[in-house]
């Protein structure tokens, strides 16, 4: 009895072993174990994947960074090499801003603060330009009510017009706050929507084209207020170190704005990236008239607040979509938290390891430091 038992198990044991280890058994198994892991252990695979995907770009980018010392002995001659090179700095706010490998810069930026009186918000604004310049009545230099045109970029006339009138528009609603039906997202929504609609009059008449994005964040003693058209983005670390999103990126390829796109009879198609038409790479912008008559490109602006007491953040990042190409959220964090000791807070080295990692865009990063934050003076 024992002896068959023993030679039914050992014809059991050749069994498995000869369907078990053949190369189709163990590639199906492979599959099957890729198929549970996906659908059921989603999160943990995507935190894995990307973490790896981290890794490999900081390593990519401190060989670069090595090599490119190394060639051009030095940051400051690299520095050199941009013909445009913006830099801000200020209490706890700095900015860097390259014009990197395209042949113009596109980007502009804003700070306006009052951190005495405290008569408004401070204002904090990231514009990514596309389209070249355009013929728009009332550069930086005249009245605001001047008929003149003058070559200008569509982000250089939002950023000489909205922040300006933003802080009028707040200091009134300050005065009376308890009477008023306004709120700080309700004035953002406003001039956003407002400026827009002037930047179509105008471009429409000289038939520009040009467009840009509008990153807009308002910061009080507890509240801070972040307003996004298009594929600018900012992100706060919080007190324990986590990526907070403070925006979404207006991408043609999501599932919301692709199907808005649809209903307008527009499309979507790839072309080096997703584009409305087959020609713009985000589908929300200010300016764009074109796309706009059509209405598939729309202004609206996604407004998000946020409660400083709850958070009780360490600093955070507002950028052109040059820092997003080669940093992700969390990366973003990571790197600039271990630099806020610098004199521009990080913002300098973030934007110059972006170079390196082969960013072809102008690349601008501002870095606010909260009050909480060590060393950070007060707002």
């Amino acid at each position: 009895m024992i002896e068959d038992t023993m030679t039914l198990l050992s014809l059991l044991g050749r069994i498995m072993r000869y369907f078990l280890l053949r190369p189709e058994t163990l590639f199906l198994l492979c599959i099957s174990l890729a198929l549970w892991s996906y659908f059921f252990h989603t999160d943990e695979v995507k935190t894995i994947v990307k973490s790896s995907r981290d890794a490999v770009k900081m390593v990519k980018g401190k060989v670069a960074e090595i090599m490119q010392n190394d060639r051009l002995g030095g940051l400051d001659v690299l520095d050199a090499e941009f013909s445009k090179t913006w830099e801000f700095k200020s209490h706890n706010v700095a900015v860097y801003s390259i014009q990197g490998r395209r042949d113009h810069m596109e980007d502009r930026f804003e700070v306006i603060t009052d951190l005495v009186n405290k008569t408004h918000p401070s204002i904090f604004g990231i514009f990514d330009g596309h389209g070249g310049e355009a013929r728009v009545a009332g550069c930086q230099s005249t009245p605001i009510n001047a008929a003149v045109n003058c070559p200008q970029s569509a982000a250089e006339y939002v950023k000489a017009r909205l922040p300006e009138v933003l802080k009028q528009h707040l200091q009134d609603y300050e005065r009376d706050k308890e009477n008023s039906v306004l709120s700080y997202q309700s004035i953002l929504e406003q001039q956003i929507l407002s400026i827009d609609r002037e930047m179509l009059e105008k471009l429409t008449v000289s038939y520009d084209e040009a467009g840009t994005t509008c990153l807009i964040a308002l910061l009080s003693d507890k509240e801070l207020t972040v307003a996004n058209v298009g594929d600018s983005r900012g992100v706060l670390c919080d007190k324990d170190g986590n990526a907070i999103p403070l925006s979404h990126d207006h991408k043609p390829y999501q599932l919301k704005e692709r199907k808005r796109i649809k209903r307008a009879g527009g499309f979507i198609s790839f072309n080096g990236s997703w584009r409305v038409q087959g020609i713009l790479a985000m589908s929300r912008s200010l300016g764009d008239y074109p796309l706009k008559n059509l209405n598939v490109v729309i202004p609206d602006p996604d407004i998000l607040s946020f409660d400083l007491d709850k958070l009780q953040p360490e600093f955070m990042i507002l950028a052109s979509d040059g820092l997003w190409d080669a940093f992700s959220n969390e990366e973003a964090v990571r790197f600039i938290k271990e630099r806020l000791d610098e004199p521009h807070f990080g913002a300098k080295s973030i934007v110059l390891q972006s170079f390196y990692r082969g960013c072809p865009d102008n690349i601008t990063v501002m870095v606010v430091k909260f009050r909480n934050s060590s060393k950070a003076e007060e707002q």
